[in-house]
Parts: C-alpha cells; sequence; structure tokens
C-alpha cells in the first residue's frame, strides 16, 4: 500500500530558489530547485509545485543510464503549478545554475549536458553566463480561425498583428509579432478566456523607435554589466532590441516574467525569416516590474543560444 502524503517518510534535500535572466535579486523570474530529488515520484513533485506557487519547480535527479552514457550530467524534471513540463528555458539555465553552485561537476568544464522530457540540452559556459542551445523548432502558419479569439482574448486588431506563428519546441506557443513595443506593453490579455481557448500566448515587438525606449530600458544594469564582461557581440548595445510578454493561462501562470522556452523559439523564427538579426537582446517583464535580459543568439552552425544570468535567493534544505 502505497503511503497518503502524511504519512510518506520525508528526507532533508538541498534547495535553492533562483532568480534567472537578471544578476539583481527579484528583477527576473524566480525558480524553485530541489536538488538531491531522488526518491520522489511524480504526484509529490507535483504537489510540491503547486505549494510553491511559482511558475516552474524543477527536481534535479542524476541521469538515466542511457542519458549517462551520451554525456548528461544531471536529469532534470519541470513541473507548473499545472502540471509537467518536457522542457522550459528558465528553468534550464536556473537548474544548471543551482546544481553548479552547489558542487556539481559538469564533464567538459565548458558546457554542461542537462537531460529532460525533451532529450538532451546543451548548457554553454561563459564566466557567468550560461546560455542553453534551443532545441529545435518545429513551426505553422496559424488560420484566421485559429487566430481570431486570440486576439479578443487580447483586445487586438488584426492590423495590430505583423506576423503569427504556431511554434512547438517541446512546450508550444502562439507566437505573434505586434506593430509596436507600446501595443505589446499595453495589454490587459481576458486570461479566463486564454485558458478556455487553451493556448499559450507569446507576444513581441521589435524596438524600433526612440518614443517607446523608455518603457523598456528601465533596470539595463543587466545589459550593461553584459556587455562590459565582454561577452557581447562587438558592437551590441545596452538598449533591448525586442520586448516580449508570455502569457500562460492554460497552465496556470496568467503571465511569465522571464521565458526562455517562448523566447528560444521566437528567436529561432524571427532570425529565419529576418525579423531579427542572429544576435540580439529581449527585454521581458517590464508589465509585472520586473527587468529580465535574455541574450539570443546564432551561432555559425546555425544553432541558436538563449542566456542569461541568475542570482540564487534563498539557499537552504527542505523536509519532503
Amino acid at each position: 500500500m502505497n503511503p497518503t502524503p502524511n504519512t510518506a517518510q520525508k528526507h532533508e534535500r538541498r534547495f535553492r530558489q533562483v532568480d534567472v535572466f537578471t544578476e539583481t535579486a527579484c528583477l527576473g523570474n524566480p525558480l524553485a530547485v530541489v536538488l538531491d530529488a531522488e526518491g520522489l515520484d511524480a504526484d509529490a513533485m507535483q504537489r510540491f509545485a503547486c505549494w510553491t506557487n511559482l511558475s516552474e519547480t524543477t527536481f534535479v535527479l542524476p541521469p538515466s543510464e542511457a542519458g549517462r552514457a551520451a554525456g548528461a550530467d544531471y536529469r532534470v524534471r519541470i513541473f507548473t503549478p499545472g502540471g509537467e513540463l518536457p522542457f522550459a528555458g528558465h528553468p534550464t539555465l536556473g537548474s544548471c545554475h543551482a546544481w553548479l553552485e552547489a558542487g556539481g561537476r559538469a564533464q567538459d568544464e565548458a558546457q554542461v549536458v542537462q537531460e529532460c522530457g525533451v532529450g538532451l540540452v546543451r548548457i554553454r559556459r561563459r564566466g557567468s553566463l550560461l546560455a542553453f542551445a534551443a532545441p529545435a523548432l518545429t513551426r505553422r502558419a496559424v488560420a484566421d480561425a485559429e487566430l481570431t479569439p486570440v486576439l479578443a482574448a487580447l483586445g487586438l486588431s488584426a492590423a495590430q498583428v505583423r506576423a503569427a506563428q504556431r511554434l512547438d519546441n517541446g512546450p508550444v506557443w502562439l507566437g505573434l509579432l505586434l506593430d509596436t513595443p507600446e501595443t505589446v506593453l499595453g495589454l490587459q490579455p481576458d486570461h479566463a478566456a486564454l485558458a478556455r481557448i487553451g493556448l499559450k500566448v507569446g507576444v513581441a515587438s521589435t524596438n524600433r523607435c526612440d518614443g517607446a525606449m523608455h518603457l523598456i530600458s528601465r533596470s539595463s544594469r543587466e545589459a550593461r554589466a553584459f556587455a562590459a564582461a565582454g561577452t557581447a557581440a562587438s558592437g551590441a548595445t545596452a538598449a533591448p532590441d525586442l520586448v516580449v510578454r508570455a502569457f500562460a493561462a492554460p497552465i496556470g501562470v496568467p503571465e511569465d516574467p522571464v521565458t526562455g522556452s517562448l523566447n528560444a523559439s521566437l528567436a529561432q523564427w524571427l532570425m529565419a525569416d529576418g525579423l531579427m538579426g542572429s544576435r540580439y537582446l529581449a527585454a521581458q517583464g517590464e508589465a509585472l516590474g520586473r527587468a529580465g535580459r535574455v541574450h539570443l543568439e546564432r551561432d555559425a552552425d546555425g544553432q541558436v543560444w538563449v542566456g542569461g544570468h541568475s542570482v540564487s535567493c534563498i539557499t537552504g534544505t527542505l523536509r519532503l
């Protein structure tokens, strides 16, 4: 007979709460990381993810036998309050940060290999900045019948949409490129309607005009530090090139502060279609009082890398 949650044996486990896509605590996207997660089943993980009430909670485990043979350094399971994800960006970077900070040693000093639901994900190390290799993307055009209810839920007209794609790199997003940053930042979605539609929606706009600059340039300390550390490309500017918001009501998260998987799929789409260059800086979180910064780069082999800084805010143990 399986023990009930109240009588199951609990263990002391190392724990971190990490802020991702920022170098300044409370300006990024928080993540709960349970290290030493062996022995926890999916139900226990889901209960704890609901209790943290964060957009994602991760559980770090030894790699599977097949994963270890393929070079994985650890395995991670990723949960939202609404269920498990095969992959997500800010949990990937935050879990790697926590694993390294807790003494994890990668097989290769230049990169960490994470095993998760979509397979193996490479994470590049450049000083304090970590960047994951974006998983393969599948995308398609969006039919009007699919787009119309989403626009109504967002309060948008078709004329405000420059381009739309359905994006799938593990998580599925409806990606919308809008006309101006002001449109993106001014959205007040009907989250209940988006939950009924059942689609996560990512919206973005290029930062094309000085009049919009003040809306997305506050707290650009991360971008200046990134450039000062020499990890940005020559000629990169501190001002973000793209402003992004992510609405994920179907998984219990009305708006995600900073979203790695969405920024990954947006970059793969926008770079491939010539709508953004091969290297840019995205800003996300402004509407929630955050100042997330996501560094996107496509290398000579065509691989898109999604990078950011992380900072640990809470370090300790939990009984789970």
